[in-house]
């Protein structure tokens, strides 16, 4: 019906403008051509000196009432480093090209209405100026020589990388249809090496695993970094073409498949205080969401943004990312709460390239687990079971075998026995409900006198040791599920006396 609506309107104003022109052609006609052109050129002239006049002056009033609206005007001034050179570079363009245009419209319109066509006058010919062409040839000259080189100066400065020995964060953002994947390097401060190859529904990076820089690497969902630190930013992309893009930073750059990019810049204004900036303007005093007016402010709710500045599909806005930046204490806080992905998403799953190996971080991440355990049962009152599963102590299954990864925990554990030197423990050993009962009595016991025999190598008296086989008749996990079955075959600790 609309469809229908617009159509007829412009039916009708088609035959209005048919209508008008024989109407002025009939004028014509009766009044005389050359007068209804020479009339028409009069008001023509009047009213381009009219619409000059409003249109000047509705410029400068939309720029005035926008201002705190637009990047680098009004509360928002610049939130890195080098954002205010950049400013100052767009503010210098303006200024020239403001004079030129204002100047140029002024004489186009004034033009108009001075040489309108007038009874008696002929229009003079001029074939050409030298003094006219020279000023119009060398100002604009002028002026493009001292932009291009403020340009390139700020260029050169802007666009710096890194030196190797500089203190700086880096990470990536992968862009892809229709999001960005952050990956933040972990305690060791180095991102790990990619192959797009290895790209799967599990590595959606394609991180090399092999590689010990990736296995502490972070992919957290919005990126937050501390304030006044040099930040460095590998930029690429997984499909098509995108562009990451940080407003508020003054930072711009392609994400190009196949080719990584990357940029600079230091951030030098919190969330919070950039928020604050904002509360001081009556434009960002109003409620952020109008239904709700006693909701928060809109200052209250503002964050800075990454966004995709490349129109790259259908669902281009939803690349929009939260981009928090920080105290440094608090961005030390919010790293150490992040995982890594290979931690978390990836060990010990099917997808995991390295089984079987024990990183130096577990068994960092072990000895503390296992002394932080021992010392709260010590603490444990009397009369309760005061036992320490040893969950890293395994055995070859149905042998009494260790396993070659077993000596960490065995070592943590001759550790503990020599910090608690009157302590008695009980090696207590256990297996599945897999197989003949005796036999799997006669296995536990043999585990446990393995784990005795091993302490006793690393210093440990054995007269503060006792081994007992409890076989498949006291299980310290369910034997229904194959992880319960597999604790089965494992000992643990028992705290005898004190």
């Amino acid at each position: 019906m609309t469809g229908l609506i617009i159509i007829a309107i412009l039916i009708l104003l088609g035959i209005v403008v048919v209508q008008i022109g024989k109407v002025t052609d009939l004028a014509s006609k009766i009044r005389g051509e050359e007068e209804i052109e020479l009339r028409n050129n009069r008001a023509q002239g009047r009213w381009l000196m009219v619409f000059m006049v409003v249109f000047l002056t509705l410029c400068f009033l939309t720029a005035a009432y926008y201002k705190n609206w637009m990047m680098g005007y009004g509360p928002h001034v610049s939130a890195s480093a080098h954002g205010g050179e950049l400013d100052q570079l767009f503010d210098t363009t303006l200024w020239f090209t403001g004079i030129v245009f204002v100047i140029t419209h002024i004489l186009l319109f004034y033009f108009a209405w001075k040489y309108s066509a007038r009874k008696g006058q002929r229009a003079s010919f001029m074939s050409h100026n030298n003094t006219l062409e020279i000023v119009w040839s060398s100002i604009p000259a002028v002026v493009m020589t001292f932009l291009v080189i403020k340009g390139l100066v700020a260029w050169n400065g802007v666009m710096a990388d890194v030196s190797p020995d500089e203190d700086v964060i880096e990470i990536e953002a992968t862009g892809y249809q229709f999001a960005w994947h952050l990956r933040y390097p972990g305690p060791d401060g180095l991102l790990g090496s990619r192959d797009y190859k290895k790209i799967t529904g599990a590595n959606p990076l394609g991180q090399v695993w092999s590689d010990d820089k990736n296995l502490d690497d972070i992919h957290p969902s919005e990126i937050v970094l501390p304030v006044n630190k040099k930040v460095r930013i590998r930029i690429t992309s997984r499909d098509v073409l995108h562009s990451f893009f940080l407003p508020h930073f003054r930072v711009k750059m392609d994400a190009v498949p196949g080719l990584p990019t990357y940029f600079v810049f230091t951030p030098i204004t919190t969330t919070e205080d950039y928020q604050l900036g904002l509360s001081q303007y009556p434009e960002y005093n109003v409620p952020s969401e109008p239904s709700d007016p006693e909701g928060p402010k809109l200052w209250e709710t503002y964050n800075y943004e990454l966004a995709c500045a490349e129109l790259c599909g259908s669902s281009h806005f939803a690349m929009r990312r939260v981009v928090r930046i920080v105290s440094e204490v608090e961005y030390d806080a919010w790293i150490a709460s992040q995982n890594s992905y290979y931690m978390t998403n990836v060990r010990n799953t099917r997808y995991d390239t390295r089984l079987g190996e024990i990183f130096d971080t577990e068994i960092t991440e072990r000895h503390d687990e296992f002394f932080t355990e021992m010392e709260s049962l010590l603490a444990t009152p009397e009369g309760q079971d005061k036992i320490l599963a040893m969950k890293y102590t395994e055995f070859e299954t149905g042998s009494a075998t260790l396993t070659t990864h077993s000596k960490y925990e065995l070592s943590n554990a001759a550790e503990l026995l020599i910090k608690y030197p009157d302590v008695h423990f009980e090696v207590g050993g256990h297996t599945d409900n897999t197989g003949d009962a005796d036999q799997n009595l006669a296995l536990s016991q043999q585990r446990a006198e393995v784990v005795v025999a091993e302490l006793v190598k690393k210093g440990i008296d054995q007269s503060r040791l006792k081994a007992v086989g409890y076989g498949q008749t006291r299980p310290s996990a369910d034997n229904n599920t194959e992880k319960g079955r597999a604790q089965n075959r494992r000992t643990e600790l028992k705290i005898i006396a004190q």
